[in-house]
C-alpha cells in the first residue's frame, strides 16, 4: 500500500548560515533521540521518517522506481518520491518536528500512566482501560498492527464493556492508540487453519462476533467513539451502535466486505440504511466505498469532525463536561432511546452472524482472503 504523503506547508524563509547550522544540530540531535524511543512508532510513521531523512540528506528522490513485487523498497521509494521538491532545510525541520512529537507523546504517555488521578485496569494485553473524571476509556492498543482486532482483543473488549457498564463512571469512550482507530478484523484470524478445522473456526468466530456486537447493543451508559484515525470493517459498523461519534478530519471509514468475500456485520445491514438512506449505505456495504470524515458526518454516521491538530483537546474537554452530568439520568435516557429497538438489533445481529458463518466457509471468501495476503505489502 502506498504510504500517505506528508502534508507540509510551503515555507519561504531566507536561511542564514548560522540558522542552517543550528538546524543541522537539531537534525542530528533528533536522530539520536529517535534511537532512544522505547515504543515502535509504527510502519507509516517510520516511512515518513525515512522519506524526510532521505530528502534532508540527499534532496528530491533520485533513485529508480523499484519493481512492483519489491514491496519494502517500493513503499520507501513512494514515501520519498511523494515529498516532491521539498527543500532539504524544510525536510530537516519536519524530520526534527516529527521526532520531537514522538518523544513528547511517549513522555506524556509515561507521565499519564503514573498520574494518581487516573485508575488503570491492568488485566489487559491488547487494550488499555483507564478511568478518570467519571470516564472509562477503552483504547485499542495494537498500534504496530494498526489496532487490528484479533480473537484475544475481541474477548478483552467484551470484558472491558462489561466492567465499564457496572463501574462508577458516567460515560464510556472507545478510541485507538497510534495513527489508526482500528483496521478492523485481523485477517490473521483466518490463517494457519487446517481444512478439517474450518467449520469449527467459522462456528466459534460467529459466536464470538455475536457476543461482541451484543455487548454494544446492551451497553447501559452513553458510549462514545473517538475516532482518531482510519477505521475499517467491524470498527466502522459498530459505530452505528455508539451514541455519539467524534472524528478527526484525518479519519476515514471503510468496510470492504465484498472485496473480502464477506458480508456486513455490527447491525450495519439494518442501521446504515436507517442512518444514511439505502443508496448511500449500498455504496459502503456493497461496493466498498471509503468515506472521508466529512462525508461520514454528512451522511449521519459521525456526529462531528474536528481538526486533527486540536482533536484530542477539544473532544476530551467536551467529554469531561458530559461526564459531569447526572449519571443515572443519562443512563435512563439512553435506555429509553434504545429500548424500542433492542430486540430488533439482537435479531439483526444473529442473522448477520449466521450469514457470515456461511461466507467464511465459502470458497469465494477463502480465495478473496488468500488474494488479499498475496497483494499485501509487508514492511
Amino acid at each position: 500500500r502506498q504510504a500517505q504523503a506528508v502534508c507540509i506547508p510551503a515555507i519561504h524563509l531566507h536561511m542564514t548560515a548560522a540558522t542552517m547550522q543550528v538546524g543541522q544540530k537539531d537534525f542530528e540531535k533528533a536522530q539520536e533521540q529517535l534511537k532512544l524511543l522505547k515504543k515502535d512508532p509504527g510502519n507509516e510513521t517510520k516511512l515518513k521518517l525515512y522519506a524526510l531523512f532521505k530528502q534532508a540528506t540527499e534532496g528530491p528522490c533520485n533513485s529508480p522506481k523499484p519493481g512492483m513485487l519489491d514491496f519494502v523498497k517500493k513503499a520507501k521509494w513512494d514515501a520519498w518520491n511523494s515529498l516532491g521538491n521539498l527543500s532539504q532545510d524544510n525536510a530537516r525541520q519536519k524530520y526534527t518536528e516529527l521526532v520531537s512529537s514522538l518523544v513528547s507523546a511517549e513522555s506524556a504517555g509515561q507521565k499519564k500512566d503514573a498520574f494518581p488521578e487516573e485508575s488503570r485496569h491492568d488485566d489487559y494485553e491488547t487494550i488499555l482501560v483507564t478511568t478518570k473524571n467519571n470516564i472509562t476509556k477503552i483504547m485499542f492498543n495494537r498500534p504496530d498492527r494498526k489496532n487490528a482486532i484479533n480473537h484475544k482483543m475481541y474477548r478483552e473488549i467484551i470484558k472491558a464493556l462489561e466492567e465499564a457498564g457496572k463501574d462508577d463512571s458516567t460515560i464510556a469512550v472507545i478510541t485507538g492508540n497510534g495513527d489508526y482507530y482500528s483496521s478492523g478484523n485481523d485477517l490473521n484470524n483466518f490463517t494457519n487453519i487446517q481444512p478439517g478445522e474450518m467449520e469449527k473456526m467459522a462456528k466459534d468466530g460467529a459466536v464470538l462476533l455475536k457476543e461482541f456486537v451484543g455487548h454494544f447493543i446492551d451497553f447501559p451508559k452513553p458510549l462514545i467513539a473517538v475516532v482518531n484515525g482510519p477505521a475499517i470493517g467491524i470498527s466502522v459498523t459498530v459505530l452505528g451502535l455508539c451514541d455519539v461519534v467524534y472524528a478527526s478530519d484525518r479519519a476515514t471509514f471503510h468496510s470492504p466486505f465484498s472485496q473480502l468475500g464477506q458480508s456486513p456485520e455490527g447491525c450495519s445491514s439494518y442501521l446504515f440504511p436507517k442512518i444514511m438512506g439505502l443508496p448511500k449505505a449500498n455504496e459502503i456495504l456493497l461496493f466498498n466505498k471509503k468515506l472521508t470524515a466529512a462525508e461520514a458526518c454528512a451522511q449521519g454516521l459521525v456526529t462531528e469532525v474536528f481538526p486533527d491538530r486540536t482533536f484530542q483537546k477539544e473532544v476530551w474537554a467536551r467529554l469531561e463536561a458530559y461526564a459531569s452530568l447526572p449519571k443515572n439520568s443519562l443512563a435512563v435516557s439512553k435506555q429509553l432511546l434504545r429500548s424500542m429497538e433492542k430486540e430488533k438489533l439482537h435479531a439483526v445481529n444473529s442473522k448477520e452472524c449466521e450469514v457470515l458463518k456461511e461466507r467464511w466457509l465459502s470458497d469465494e471468501c477463502v480465495n478473496a482472503i488468500m488474494s488479499f495476503f498475496q497483494k499485501k505489502s509487508k514492511l
